[in-house]
């Protein structure tokens, strides 16, 4: 592990600091960035409850978390990615025998992202100088900027998603044809591993994916080493802004007592998509990922309707009375219909009351070859045409 004597980190972590542009400072701000970044997780994306605790965690030690505008980062540096992978099912019984079986008791990597960080960076012999998540959600997006904190390098405003998405593949990078490898992955449990290379970035996430299956969890991964000068070309930029936007307007929206997930979708340009309680679900765990499907019966203006969304770790395809309707890569979010909480798929449960938004995809996955290519319906296996939210919706 890389170890920065503490006078020399302190000094560095002053001049991290004078180049944010914005910075968190108390735990609400952390709930509201950790909000806005599960509402744009479209279902997955991490367990918020971690990104949260990996925030306040870090401003309890006295770092300096927040982000950095990405025109401010030199075209000379080092840029990388880090990202958690795995699945997020329910451990089952037999899961948690074999975690016992296996002697995966003992955690010795409480943040695996550093450590990815860190081993990528002895691995390369490159210093790496910001970091910039590889997509949004309630723990991908929020770890990255603390782990960013604590190594004292800056975390760009941006991210290479626009969103969640279930498999490193799917990164915008990909659609420029950057590569992904060399990875490295670090579990908590101790078990590092460096990916030299990949045939193509399938077989990155598949290698990447079985990692994860191995530890029976999550793992921290980091790669996609670029420039800085790359990094600003592709990256889709102020979205974690977006993000801390998004989780104040459902907190104001909530104290002046007007309509939540309404607030919430003016203010991510999007759309309410259905209302509707959870009347069905089922899921599996396969090969590292959530699959399943949620049943929504209509309430208020969507009455006497139906709704069902399959998810692949993040909501991919939705079908309005039996229709196939929004689909990714545009942008299929629930929220709670009361408070606009939003929540990730795996905590989503019978009998919940949700609104469901809907938002335009990055302009990347539209604009690019590869973009439906690796995020449309077919790559799911659905052999619908796409057809943007904004026709749909008119």
């Amino acid at each position: 592990m890389l170890y920065i004597s503490y006078n020399i980190k302190k000094q560095i972590s002053k001049e991290v600091t004078k180049m944010l542009t914005r910075e968190l400072r108390t735990r609400q701000e952390c709930e509201d960035f950790v909000r806005g970044c599960t509402i744009m997780g479209t279902g997955g994306g991490g367990n918020p409850a971690r990104g949260f605790d990996k925030l306040t965690r870090a401003l309890d030690e006295g770092l300096r978390i927040g982000w950095t505008d990405a025109k401010q980062i030199p075209d000379d540096a080092w840029v990388v990615c880090p990202f958690l992978m795995g699945s997020i099912a329910p451990k089952t019984s037999a899961g948690l025998a074999e975690i016992k079986d296996l002697g995966l008791t003992k955690v010795h990597y409480p943040n695996t992202i550093m450590a990815a960080i860190q081993e990528l960076e002895i691995y390369t012999g490159k210093k790496i100088g910001a970091v910039i998540p590889g997509e949004l959600g309630g723990a991908n997006t929020p770890e990255p900027v603390a782990q960013a904190a604590r190594l004292s390098i800056p975390c760009i405003d941006g991210d290479y998603a626009g969103r969640a998405i279930p498999e490193i593949a799917q990164m915008i990078p990909v659609l420029f044809d950057k590569p992904l490898a060399p990875l490295t992955s670090v579990d908590e449990w101790g078990n590092i591993s460096i990916i030299k290379a990949a045939i193509n970035e399938p077989m990155a996430e598949r290698i990447g994916k079985f990692l994860a299956v191995a530890a029976h969890g999550l793992v921290g991964m980091a790669g996609v080493l670029l420039s800085g000068k790359e990094c600003k070309e592709i990256a889709v930029t102020g979205t974690l802004s977006l993000c801390l936007k998004l989780g104040q307007t459902v907190q104001e929206a909530r104290n002046r007592g007007i309509d939540v997930p309404v607030a919430t979708a003016e203010a991510m340009a999007g759309w309410i998509i259905f209302k509707g309680r959870v009347t069905a679900k089922e899921w599996e765990d396969r090969v590292g990922y959530y699959w399943g499907t949620h049943t929504l019966t209509g309430i208020e203006e969507f009455s006497r309707q139906t709704f069902k969304v399959w998810f692949k770790n993040e909501n991919h395809i939705s079908w309005l009375n039996n229709k196939p309707f929004v689909m990714s890569p545009d942008l299929i979010c629930m929220v709670d219909r009361e408070t606009g909480e939003p929540k990730t798929n795996d905590a989503i449960a019978e009998g919940d009351i949700m609104a469901v938004l809907g938002a335009r995809a990055p302009d990347p996955f539209l604009t690019q070859p590869k973009g439906l290519e690796v995020l449309g319906p077919k790559h799911f296996g659905f052999d619908y045409p796409y057809v943007p939210i904004q026709k749909l919706i008119s």
